[in-house]
């Protein structure tokens, strides 16, 4: 089982997110300091948990309906974790510092803010 967070606002307009099991564990609304210029200053963020044979068709999908610039979605279990982000998905073991820190350089590139790179390791 994956464990993760989707901040809503960071799917396209238009986006559907469907065909992916995914059970939602909590949704939350937060007022959000360092964002950035183009994103919200309120978040509904919803942390959900993925089965791990859908772990892969819920990366793909996503890299498809977030947002562009500044999004990314991440989801983990024991031993891996996705990063994704639109157009590209990072998949890597735990505690590979190289990976997370490519991951990391990815949104950089994106305009996304460093506070904001720091998703589970």
């Amino acid at each position: 089982m994956y464990d993760g967070v989707i901040i809503l606002e960071s799917l396209r307009t238009g986006a559907v997110l469907d065909e992916v099991p995914l059970t939602v564990r909590k949704l939350q609304r937060v007022a959000v300091t360092g964002a950035s210029a183009a994103q919200p200053a309120l978040w509904t963020i919803m942390d959900f948990a993925v089965e791990d044979q859908h772990a892969e068709a819920l990366a793909e999908k996503l890299q498809e309906v977030l947002d562009k610039p500044g999004w990314y979605a991440d989801f983990h279990n024991a031993d891996e974790i996705f990063v994704v982000f639109p157009g590209k998905v990072f998949r890597y073991p735990r505690g590979d510092q190289a990976a997370r820190a490519e991951a990391q350089a990815h949104g950089r590139t994106l305009a996304i803010p460093e506070p904001q790179l720091d998703w589970v390791d």
